[in-house]
């Protein structure tokens, strides 16, 4: 066994111990060689159930759960889900017909000492598909056995990522995806970083941290050992099955720990009938908070019924939407009397109510809300039940009116207020005094430490000192392409022509369109596409403006406006004097241009996707009070600002930006025209005052980061993560040396590459986060202190960096398939690094190396960077790298033949290392090789009749039999059903088709196992 083996081996003895003999669970011991291991283990759940209930009803109960678990005709959500619903509510079986109905309890709940804790390591679980027959899970947890939980573990030195991607590749239809059907928790640790949680489905960027508040005394020191004992205890994994999972519109959602305490500490709240706040910083899930707690006041509180008021319709629609999307029916109220009404009936138990429009008012309208309510109460007037009060947003200055209203109204109901926003230093009083204390809180700044949103650079800029004329655009384009060849610079420079004709005024409106298409061009995301921005205008007018000038610009058709505003002819009727166009026809005519005769719902709702979707085409929606809250308005990565706003309405606004969005993103990024904070004036860096001084300075702490200094920092944080990982190659440092360490000291060691795959994956990552971080300050260095030769000290390290990069990806193979780490690379590479070898890297854009060696033979070397082709051992290596990479990739489709390719390649190797060769020789007899592993057809002596991949994975693994290969795939292509792999019926049909031409019943599984991997069956 390997080092790295018996390392990562060790912290998995370590956790089955800790569960074991801390947390008390079972061990069920190592599954590796056992066969035939299940998501359900009946033996033990019957041994469970024995004595609870009678046997009949026991074998019923578990034969729905496995027909219901085992459906391989729906979703996996669909599956999951019904299975969460037996384990949740309990079968509903009888004895036999005519006979009633029982409800079979597979998990007791309340009593979580009762059930049957136990834990298996190396489970194997036997799958289909094309790449794999079979997945081993570090450790999987069992209740009453039943398989709940799984565990990836990794050495401290290789990211929890690996682990998490493992976890979905498991969930795949190819490999073990029926064995995920009963999963409620799916998690992966190491011993650095500890432990990270999702459940069935959850993508990578939703994956959890937990936090404990405070922490037990004797805890081990391991993170991974905290963590796991904090969500991995009896009675806490029973309690965050049973109250915190939560099926919403077709994706499956578990609590982070600032919900679950939250809910937790009002629990005792509603127990003890004392009010509070729950204030839970915008994008940290407020919404599923109210609807995991509603759910259990329902659940745990008799004759409970909740009513939940909102002050804006988007939230109104919003809380319909969360709770339909989590099968509950919420009704929501149309007038007064309507809720007065349903408030006097025993039913439905959950409403929502709008405070606006009973009259036909305007939003926000309390006081005619309240009026309407009070007009609408009859004589005899009681409302039923024990009811629960929410208030949405209930940091609004008219929230106590409100209450005391609804407080005489409904005297015996509790209130609960939520706010993802600060209280207002003028507010916090009345409201602390009307709702009660805080119940819990989350602010922004935890949140930004947990990762559950992102940090915000703010950045104020003077348009009047930015851009004053055409010739500062010229000074400004040399500056920022410098280093960028003439054709580059040609081409650009077309595109700037437009924005020298809007700088042809001094309107400051223009003046904003020049610097937001300079950023277009500059900022990473937004010139790659891969992000979009927002335009906060003054006025719907002024949007009409903006719009206007981005038509003549190249944002033309990726530019678009959403207000309120509907144009309507009787909008204009009797304006205009033929002197030329007001406003109400200049916006008028403006919006119809842009609607181009649609709807303008419609058009709002394919604008949105579009600007969800694809990023590239819909880059920026210039808006002026809509879309800045709410749950499902969109993100973006910039925030332009050309409004005045304070307090609540600018800090929901700039949470448009803090939304998590792939690795590239990294922050959100404000940019302030109205200086907003008066940083301009004096300098100021501290974000707590300005349009800001109405909250307690602690309250808003650390919301707005300095654009420079956080830019600068982050510079510095990537470029000591790279130096570090870097540390342990040898010296001197060179190409050889970097490739020796992260592919392959040897080629001749076949374990190697793949063992080094974790160190290239955080090269990787880390060289493109360097990439970003530089672009991100290369055009603003002197201001960030750097003088020339510490800016050019800079630029050669990031380029040296991102060298060994692209080396070390080329040498391992790795170039095809890491691209989605690296989005947009290119532009900044070309911008801000060194444009003048684009053409070499372009030369590998859309093919491997090997794909390049079978298309041009030796001379696909000239290809190579030049730190790989000035030496013959780099090529060499770097070609063995790629062949071996390409034989343990498509080893599983056809073993016999690839086993023989590996053994080839290390003859070839030997032969390199002991001088038998030449040069010349070494290289055409490489190139030959690299022909036959990427095309066996060339590289094998077939019969004509073996004509097809899987023939020929038949032909090289049934002993070069080609009657018995060709009448196994005609047998095979004429029994097998569509998705028959992973279908137990389907499949049975496609072995017994092979069992018609094989005796052996070992053989049988073997080929069985090679036609499930043949991509054309």
């Amino acid at each position: 066994m390997s080092t790295v083996g018996q390392i990562e081996r060790a912290t998995q003895r370590r956790v089955v111990t800790l569960f074991t003999k801390t947390l008390g669970y079972d061990y069920l011991g190592d599954w590796h060689e056992r066969p035939n291991n299940r998501n359900i283990e009946e033996s033990t759940l019957r041994a469970w159930l024995a004595g609870r209930y009678d046997e009949a009803l026991i074998s019923r109960a578990i034969a729905e759960l496995q027909r219901v678990a085992g459906d391989s005709s729906r979703i996996p959500y669909d599956v999951n889900r019904s299975v969460y619903e037996l384990l949740r509510y309990g079968v509903k079986v009888s004895a036999g017909a005519g006979e009633n109905f029982h409800t079979i309890r597979l998990i007791d709940w309340t009593n979580p000492e009762a059930n049957h804790f136990a834990v298996a390591e190396e489970v194997t679980v036997s799958g289909s598909g094309a790449k794999s027959s079979t997945k081993r899970p570090d450790i999987v947890l069992y209740v009453n056995g039943i398989a709940l939980g799984v565990l990836e573990l990794k050495r401290s030195t290789v990211s929890v990522s690996e682990g998490i991607r493992q976890n979905l590749d498991n969930q795949k239809s190819m490999f073990i995806r029926p064995f995920f059907s009963t999963m409620q928790l799916v998690m992966a640790g190491n011993d650095t970083e500890g432990l990270r949680y999702g459940t069935t489905e959850t993508r990578e960027k939703y994956y959890l941290q937990w936090k404990e508040p405070e922490e037990a005394p004797g805890l081990p020191s391991s993170p991974l050992d905290r963590d796991l004992i904090h969500v991995c205890r009896k009675d806490r994994l029973l309690e965050l099955l049973h109250d915190f999972i939560v099926f919403d519109a077709g994706t499956k959602k578990t609590c982070r720990h600032n919900q679950y305490f939250g809910i937790r500490a009002a629990q005792e709240h509603v127990r003890t009938r004392k009010g509070g706040i729950i204030w839970h910083t915008q994008g940290s899930g407020k919404s599923l908070t109210m609807v995991w707690l509603a759910k259990w006041i329902r659940e745990n509180i008799d004759h409970s019924r909740v009513l939940i008021i909102t002050d804006r319709t988007e939230l109104d629609e919003q809380i319909e939407k969360v709770f339909k999307g989590v099968g509950e029916d919420i009704h929501r109220t149309t007038s007064g009397a309507d809720l007065i009404a349903r408030l006097n009936d025993t039913g439905p138990w959950l409403l929502g109510s709008l405070v606006h429009k009973f009259g036909g008012k305007d939003e926000d309208d309390v006081e005619s809300f309240v009026a309407d309510i009070q007009k609408s109460i009859a004589a005899g007037f009681s409302p039923k039940g024990d009811i629960y009060v929410f208030v949405d947003e209930c940091h609004r200055t008219q929230s106590g009116q409100l209450h005391e209203a609804m407080k005489a109204i409904l005297p015996h109901a509790m209130f609960i207020g939520f706010t993802g926003t600060p209280l207002l230093k003028d507010d916090k009083k009345t409201s602390l005094e009307v709702f009660g204390p805080y119940i819990h809180t989350y602010r922004f700044d935890e949140a930004v430490e947990d990762g559950v949103v992102l940090d915000l650079r703010y950045e104020a800029r003077d348009i009047d000192q930015e851009i004053t004329s055409p010739k500062k655009i010229d000074q400004w384009f040399e500056a920022k392409t410098k280093g960028l060849s003439d054709l580059a610079k040609a081409q650009l420079k077309q595109r700037w022509g437009t924005m020298k004709a809007v700088l042809s005024s001094q309107s400051r409106l223009e003046k904003i369109v020049a610097d937001i298409l300079m950023d277009m061009e500059l900022k990473d995301r937004l010139a790659s596409g891969r992000g979009n921005a927002m335009l906060v205008s003054g006025s719907i007018y002024e949007a009409c403006k903006f719009y206007e000038l981005f038509e003549k610009t190249p944002l033309k058709d990726k530019c678009a406006i959403i207000t309120s505003y509907k144009p309507s002819p009787s909008d204009v009727k009797g304006e205009g004097d033929g002197e030329g166009l007001t406003e109400r026809l200049r916006k008028y005519a403006t919006y119809n241009r842009m609607l181009a005769e649609k709807e303008p719902e419609a058009f709002e709702k394919e604008v949105k996707k579009r600007f969800i979707e694809s990023p590239g085409q819909m880059k920026l929606l210039i808006v002026v009070d809509k879309l800045l809250t709410g749950f499902d308005a969109p993100s973006a990565t910039y925030l332009y600002i050309d409004k005045k706003m304070q307090d609540h309405g600018l800090f929901q606004a700039i949470c448009r930006v803090n939304r998590l969005d792939g690795d590239d993103k990294e922050y959100g990024q404000i940019i302030d025209y109205k200086d907003l904070f008066r940083s301009l004036e004096g300098a100021i860096t501290d974000y707590t005052s300005g349009a800001f001084e109405g909250y307690d300075k602690a309250d808003v702490e650390g919301l707005l980061e300095n654009r420079l200094q956080k830019a600068q920092q982050r510079l510095n944080e990537v470029l000591e993560a790279l130096r570090a990982l870097c540390e342990p190659v040898a010296p001197p440092k060179g190409t050889p040396d970097y490739l020796h360490y992260f592919c392959a000291a040897d080629t001749g060691d076949k374990d190697a590459l793949k063992d080094n795959e974790p160190k290239r994956l955080t090269l990787y990552k880390l060289t493109a986060s360097l990439i970003r971080a530089y672009a991100d300050i290369a055009n603003d260095l002197s201001e960030a202190g750097y003088d020339a030769a510490g800016a050019a000290a800079l630029k050669a390290e990031v380029e040296h960096c991102e060298k060994v990069r692209s080396e070390v990806k080329l040498a391992s193979g790795d170039y095809i398939d890491l691209k989605m780490f690296e989005p947009a690379m290119r532009h900044l590479i070309d911008t801000y690094i060194r444009a003048e070898e684009s053409e070499v890297i372009s030369a590998f854009d859309d093919m491997s190396l090997v794909e390049l060696i079978v298309e041009r033979g030796p001379d696909a070397v000239d290809a190579l960077p030049e730190g790989i082709k000035s030496n013959p051992e780099n090529i060499a290596e770097t070609i063995e790298n790629n062949v071996r990479k390409l034989i343990i990739d498509e080893t599983p489709v056809n073993p016999k033949y690839y086993e023989q390719m590996s053994e080839l390649l290390d003859a070839l190797v030997e032969q390199r290392k002991a001088d038998a060769l030449s040069y010349a020789e070494y290289l055409d007899k490489i190139v030959e090789l690299a022909k036959r592993v990427h095309s066996p057809e060339v590289g094998g002596s077939y019969p004509s009749g073996i004509n097809t991949p899987a023939k020929r994975a038949l032909f090289d693994n049934l002993s070069g039999d080609e009657v018995l290969a060709t009448a196994i795939d005609d047998d095979v292509r004429r029994s097998k059903k569509a998705d028959w792999r992973g279908n137990i019926f389907k499949g049975r049909e496609v072995r017994r088709a092979i069992g018609r031409h094989i005796s052996d019943p070992a053989l049988v599984d073997t080929i069985f196992n090679l036609v499930h991997k043949q991509h054309e069956y």
